[in-house]
């Protein structure tokens, strides 16, 4: 295991015979070797491997089990020097009975046998001819190949600080499955020897089987079952091998091969640690009566590469068909919380300011769907423009078109005139284009949007999103506060698939270009002057870094609870050939800096639907878990001592890299007491948090 808590694991599907267990034997070991050849540190294989599972009655022959025992032996001489644990499948007795189990084994030690619990007896199975339930077997002893070993239901396995399970086949198709008792007992990871023939409609029904039971018990589950050589007198077997991940494929098997197959993946144990503490109710109320078998194993000089991928996207869908269910299932949720919010205030008019930007469009859509979901009259809703010293030809003529196309109340009020007043009431020179500048256009709208709202007993709905709310990139009092932020849980890569996703289902001509043109216009506040053609000459992802950088690290910081260390580490397998080391880690900087000085906006946001798994609660809570999370590897600067508290945070870089020093472990403002009130730029040596 790294030192990120990626735990390497395989499945294989050997060759077999039927009851050849030297022939079966040699390609298991084999597939061993190839396994830790792949650096994998835990390998699985199918149920009753070592014999064949379709031996019929022959399983019971004296010959065949000792056949078996003896293959077993000769398998751990070969693997002996390998750095791996091996899960295989064999009839063993123990008493007067016969059971089905797995036996774990590494470096020609056994270190436990587990039997299996539920005997099929019925359609195309008849284990019960043969086999006894492990079930009131809790715990015991057993002698196999000359060693005296562990043998019941009632083991867990340690490798590395990670704890792992072993059930096979229909213990995972019963209701009270072992592998959930084993995973609230502690298991992270969960095996599952099997072999389950093919039948029409079986598989997709596995497949989400193996994915409930991982999501479930907020594991990975490794499913691996028997393949080609198995008996086809009545049964075909397709050599399923699943690799699973908190309901996530991570590999699979081809299906139906004739050739062995052989799939590795790394686990992220510390995600499966950090997801089952945030889910309370996840403890165990009555832990049984494990035994835990503690399993040494050096590190294997062949795990040098990651058998896993990350998407350098981790909140957008990967295929049309899930981007197809997940669009509709974001407008609905966006759709029902404007929904109530109108009905339950008695209100029946909108304000929405609208730019022509991505935000303030996905806003408005959903504000024409509410308004014809509730029956309402589209001239409730009152989209307004306001023009300043930024706005673009583009974003004005979007703007307009779609206010137009969708048949709203449309209002144009420039902003220029009012907000030169301001300046000289302040004694700003605009020249200087400050700060204070750009603040005071966004405050100016802001302003008039509520003064709409009063007028037409109206509600202003907010159009900011989750990745603005994350680096605070708004202006407090302006854009930063609403009525109702029907974006907030929405990140800005997701808005920008999930408009042009309306774009392409869209049934009107007009309103599809002008969102394909949204999409396409480079983001930006638009707060300084355009140029002299009427250009942006403001671009946010030039200021902050680009989004889809801050979306990755604020997906893995808060789902997966990462350490910037390994939100590097991740950051440059996804985003390999695209950014280099030196650009991640100077728009990781920017992106903690401002996430945690920025939390007083949140505590100030208004509602807003929680429409993804990832969300920044108002209030201090966000704060106070994600300090928690930081509390796990990092050390205050200074401890115990009140007076520390004026929310100095010394140096706000990387751990493992850089010392991230924070104040009492609770993310406080920046300097907040002093200094200038920056918002619309990036922070720079001895900036002040942006007010």
């Amino acid at each position: 295991m790294n030192r990120f808590g990626f735990l390497k694991v395989a499945a294989a599907v050997p060759h077999v015979r039927i009851a050849d267990c030297d022939y079966n034997a040699q390609h298991i070991t084999e597939l061993i070797r190839k396994g830790a050849d792949r650096g994998a540190s835990i390998i699985l294989f199918p149920e009753l491997c070592i014999t064949s599972y379709t031996c019929g009655d022959l399983i019971q022959q004296p010959a065949l089990l000792h056949a078996a025992e003896q293959a077993l032996g000769y398998i751990l001489a070969q693997t002996r020097e390998l750095p791996i644990v091996a899960i295989v499948g064999m009839p063993v007795t123990y008493g007067n009975a016969l059971y089905n189990c797995a036996v774990v084994f590494a470096q020609g030690r056994i270190h436990g046998v587990v039997p299996k619990t539920y005997i099929p007896n019925y359609s195309e199975f008849y284990e019960a001819r043969c086999f006894m339930s492990g079930e009131e077997i809790g715990l015991a002893t057993i002698r196999m190949c000359g060693q005296d070993t562990d043998f019941g239901r009632n083991m867990l396995f340690n490798i590395g600080g990670v704890k792992f399970g072993v059930e096979i086949c229909e213990d995972m198709w019963v209701p009270a499955a072992p592998s959930l008792h084993q995973a609230v007992d502690g298991a992270q990871i969960l095996f599952n020897l099997s072999a389950s023939p093919e039948v029409l409609g079986k598989h997709n029904y596995l497949l989400t089987l193996v994915k409930s039971q991982s999501a479930r018990t907020q594991s990975a589950y490794i499913y691996c079952s028997a393949g080609y050589g198995e008996s086809s007198t009545d049964l075909v077997f397709g050599g399923n091998g699943l690799i699973v991940e908190s309901g996530r494929m991570l590999r699979r098997t081809e299906r139906f091969s004739t050739e062995e197959q052989l799939i590795v993946a790394d686990i992220d144990t510390e995600k499966l640690l950090n997801s089952r503490r945030r889910t309370t109710t996840f403890a165990p109320h009555r832990p049984a009566e494990r035994i835990i078998v503690e399993i040494p194993l050096p590190e294997n000089p062949a795990n040098v590469t990651l058998d896993r991928e990350f998407s350098s996207h981790p909140f957008v869908p990967q295929t049309p068909e899930e981007m197809d269910e997940s669009g509709r299932e974001i407008i609905n949720i966006q759709t029902m919380g404007l929904a109530q919010r109108l009905q339950h205030t008695d209100c029946k008019k909108v304000v929405i300011g609208v730019s022509g930007g991505l935000d303030s469009t996905l806003a408005l859509l959903i504000a024409v769907r509410t308004f014809d979901r509730l029956g309402l009259d589209r001239k409730g809703i009152i989209g307004v423009t306001m023009p300043g010293f930024g706005t673009s030809n583009r974003t004005y003529r979007n703007s307009i078109a779609l206010m137009r196309c969708l048949g709203i109340t449309s209002r144009e009020i420039s902003i220029r005139k009012a907000c030169e007043q301001h300046f000289a009431d302040i004694g700003l020179n605009p020249e200087e284009q400050s700060s204070a500048y750009e603040n005071a256009q966004a405050r100016e709208r802001t302003q008039i949007l509520m003064d709409i709202a009063n007028m037409e007993h109206g509600m202003v709905l907010g159009t900011g999103d989750l990745s603005e709310l994350a680096l605070g990139w708004a202006t407090y009092n302006g854009d930063q506060m609403s009525m109702y932020g029907l974006n907030a849980s929405l990140p800005k890569t997701l808005i920008q698939v999930l408009l042009r996703w309306m774009a392409q289902v869209c049934q009107d001509d007009a309103i599809r270009e002008i969102l394909l043109d949204v999409v396409a216009t480079p983001i930006s506040p638009e707060l300084l002057p355009s140029s002299e053609e009427g250009g942006i000459a403001q671009h946010t992802e030039k200021l902050v870094g680009p989004y889809e950088l801050h979306d990755f690290f604020l997906y893995h910081f808060i789902q997966n609870g990462y350490s910037p260390a390994k939100i590097l580490f991740a950051a440059e397998k996804a985003f390999d050939g695209r950014y280099d080391r030196a650009t991640i880690l100077r728009w990781m900087r920017v992106f903690f800096q401002r996430f945690f000085s920025q939390q007083f906006k949140r505590s100030a946001m208004p509602d807003g639907p929680k429409v993804g798994s990832v969300t920044l609660s108002p209030g201090a809570l966000a704060a106070r878990r994600l300090a928690y999370a930081f509390g796990r590897y990092g050390k205050p600067v200074v401890a115990g001592n009140r007076s520390s508290d004026s929310g100095k945070i010394k140096q706000l870089l990387l751990f493992g890299y850089e010392k991230i020093a924070y104040s009492r472990g609770i993310a406080h403002r920046l300097q907040h007491t002093s200094g200038p009130r920056l918002e619309r730029r990036p922070l720079q040596s001895g900036d002040q948090c942006r007010r």
